[in-house]
């Protein structure tokens, strides 16, 4: 059952239940699709009172998180693509896919909900 996240525990277990909810890739307007858009939407509400950021996104995201661990944007092709496909995306030409995500959250262990724009 899906509750409020008033916890960082609860969070914890929310985020864990999104990326599980991922790795199945659910349709919009299914089931699974559902819960993983009230579990984003929770997890959100939550991080927006525990660690409020100015609006949501990515990119800014991911480049503090490189910085502090002295990545630079090679490390990305991993779990990006090509040269190119890094440059595009951490110069917002384009933007993150689901698979992108999946593999930047894994690889570098981002929480899923910091790689997901508005």
């Amino acid at each position: 059952m899906i509750k409020v996240i008033r916890t960082e525990e609860q969070y914890e277990n929310a985020l864990a239940r999104i990326y599980a909810i991922l790795q199945e890739s659910p349709e919009p307007e299914t089931p699974a699709g559902d819960e993983l858009d009230v579990l984003v939407m929770l997890a959100e509400a939550y991080e927006s009172v525990h660690y409020p950021m100015s609006a949501s996104d990515p990119v800014a995201y991911l480049k503090s998180k490189m910085q502090q661990r002295n990545l630079s944007q090679t490390d990305l092709i991993p779990y990006i693509g090509d040269k190119t496909q890094v440059s595009k995306v951490m110069n917002r030409r384009r933007e993150l896919t689901l698979s992108m995500i999946k593999k930047i959250s894994r690889g570098l262990d981002i929480p899923i909900v910091r790689l997901i724009g508005n």
